[in-house]
């Protein structure tokens, strides 16, 4: 056994544990293909302090430009940081202006770490304040000091602070860069929570006028079936609105941070609309009746919010200040008074909403039977239905190792099989396909029910009464990259798309990247998932270069996979395109034959030749 002595305890300064562990700081690593990497929280943790100068009343516009090499840079028009603790606010941990409740009373970053993360992760690092017709600057490297201007220097600019940044590519993927559908969304969505400010990226200028409303209306895919309800008050901004739709969606944020993961200002809602709209019809309406088809984005304002992690995605707070009442008090009896007298004040919009919750009522009452014959066709499926090979972890469990569980949907039995050999059987699972799922497009709930194979995929995932019961957190689609295969990826994206869209939008869904060439010699081979890398290992290999060309997952063996699924394993997230309804892109790719689909299929082929030098 190894020896255990007074050397092996050492003590890590803060540039060392952030560079040692950005996990615990920036959530995930990643190359920017989700919004959720890290390098997205660098980018946030920039802007909530420009921000936070914006709340307490100075500078209305933030100038954010970020060039093709992700070269970050941010200013401000705010106060501008002292520059005399200049160097503590950038690189002394736990050091900020935020603890005085006073000064930052309903502030987003409270624990002085933010800025710190980012000098520590970036290659390059700058700060300047201007204050009062002077200004300072230091430069930093991995959290070291580069340049430092000792003493402030006279010029005339507006006040406030600039950073720049570019993040280290030792710590981050070599590939990694910002997508501009991420920070475009990021800007406006800061701009909804913020009606009068201006963020300006890389030359255009995004503002809201109507804040939660404009927010509301742009994530929307479906036509509301009553004008959207806006509430306001202290603290606390409400809007929403019910669509055709069965599932529930939200976007909730506290003091301007995005709560993707919610918390619980989001379960007081949930809890509060119920009771309300119960006591305004006076009927005992069934929860999940109610709150079918909303949408609805909650903004509320806690001093001193207490959040589950550095990242800040979820909201741990139960009360509105530290000698306020509860978070769920406070949301109820805003409700009670606001939602109330909106509706008798707007009778059009409380009898749209009555119809919507009946209609909601009708369909849990029709799927009632269908559901009992699904689950007992489920029952026994587990018995003798081997299309699931389950893992040990599930996500819905305090297992250690949640967080990495996948299934992946496979088409046919032969794939699968490969996977299953070489899957890791602590968090990995497979689902087989028959093969080529229904067209759901179009189709009511009651088919996820009737079609076996639909019903059963619904029960591996634990979906049926939403996204709580979620076994497996990525949901890998796992098909041959050839025509058939893409087929299958758009009937399944169409199902989950239709009828669980929240799965998607919370980030569980993912496509597997598998290689398209094997490029070996004697001593070495690589995997290629494109041309350019064929063409890299091909000169590594030499003239003894081995290459055969993937047709299938099904000719691609276990020890192969164990290779594309494991730490190596290529995803793509599928994300939904902004701007464009969901509604109106099923239609157009799933929906009739229409000449438009046509054209576009017609304009956008592709002729691609087979180099002779490529096996086949």
């Amino acid at each position: 056994m190894a020896s255990y002595t007074e050397d092996d305890i050492k003590s890590l300064d803060w540039k060392e544990h952030i560079r040692l562990r950005p996990g615990m700081y920036i959530g995930k690593l990643a190359d920017g293909s989700n919004p959720e990497d890290g390098i997205y929280i660098l980018l946030k943790e920039v802007m909530d302090n420009s921000i936070d100068e914006y709340v307490m009343g100075f500078g209305n516009e933030i100038t954010v430009s970020i060039d093709e090499e992700s070269r970050v840079e941010v200013r401000d028009y705010g106060r501008g940081i002292p520059l005399g603790k200049l160097m503590d606010c950038a690189a002394k941990i736990n050091t900020g202006a935020k603890y005085d409740s006073e000064a930052f009373k309903k502030s987003v970053g409270l624990n002085g770490v933010g800025i710190k993360a980012v000098n520590a992760l970036s290659d390059f690092f700058e700060i300047q304040a201007w204050r009062d017709g002077e200004t300072k600057s230091i430069e930093f490297s991995k959290g070291n000091v580069v340049e430092e201007m000792k003493t402030p220097r006279k010029e005339e600019a507006t006040n406030g602070t600039r950073i720049a940044f570019e993040i280290d590519r030792e710590i981050f993927p070599k590939k990694t860069k910002y997508r501009s559908q991420f920070v475009e969304k990021m800007c406006r969505y800061y701009t909804y929570l913020n009606p009068g400010l201006a963020v300006v990226l890389n030359g255009k200028k995004y503002k809201s006028k109507n804040g939660l409303l404009d927010l509301l209306k742009e994530e929307m895919d479906q036509e509301a079936l009553y004008d959207p309800i806006v509430l306001s008050g202290k603290d606390l901004d409400i809007t929403f609105t019910h669509t055709m739709e069965s599932s529930e969606d939200y976007y909730t944020f506290v003091n301007g941070q995005h709560t993707t993961q919610g918390g619980t200002h989001l379960a007081a809602f949930r809890e509060a609309v119920v009771k309300v709209l119960r006591d305004f019809y006076k009927k005992q309406y069934d929860p999940s009746d109610i709150r079918a088809g909303i949408e609805a984005a909650i903004s509320i304002r806690v001093e001193e919010p207490v959040f589950e992690s550095q990242t800040k995605t979820k909201l741990g707070s139960t009360t509105v200040s530290p000698k306020g009442e509860t978070v769920r008090t406070f949301m109820l009896n805003f409700l009670k008074e606001h939602l109330d007298n909106y509706l008798h004040k707007h009778q059009d919009v409380a009898e749209a909403l009555q119809k919507r919750i009946l209609l909601a009522e009708k369909e849990r009452k029709d799927l009632k039977g269908i559901k009992k014959l699904a689950r007992e066709r489920a029952r026994k499926a587990k018995v003798h239905n081997k299309k699931l090979r389950d893992c040990r972890a599930h996500l819905d469990t305090k297992h250690k190792r949640r967080e990495e569980t996948t299934v992946f949907i496979t088409e046919g039995d032969s794939a699968s099989g490969s996977i299953t050999k070489s899957r890791d059987v602590e968090t990995q699972a497979v689902f087989s396909l028959r093969g080529k799922p229904l067209n759901s497009y179009g189709l009511t709930k009651k088919i996820v029910y009737e079609n076996e194979e639909f019903n059963l995929l619904q029960h591996a995932l634990n979906i049926e009464d939403g996204l709580e019961g979620l076994r497996y957190n990525k949901v890998v689609i796992a098909t041959d990259a050839d025509v058939d295969g893409m087929h299958i990826r758009l009937l399944l994206l169409t199902f989950f798309l239709q009828f669980f869209p929240e799965m998607v939008r919370e980030g569980h869904v993912y496509i597997l990247q598998t290689p398209l060439f094997r490029v070996r010699n004697k001593k070495e081979t690589f995997y290629c998932y494109d041309d350019e890398e064929r063409e890299a290992a091909i000169k590594k290999c030499g003239k003894a270069a081995e290459i055969t060309r993937f047709k299938g997952l099904g000719e691609i063996s276990p020890d192969e996979f164990a290779f594309m699924i494991g730490d190596d394993m290529r995803l793509d997230p599928v994300t939904m395109e902004e701007g464009k309804s969901l509604k109106e892109m099923l239609a157009f790719y799933m929906g009739k034959n229409t000449p438009d689909r046509q054209l576009y299929i017609i304009d956008n082929l592709r002729e691609e030749v087979l180099r002779e030098d490529v096996a086949v």
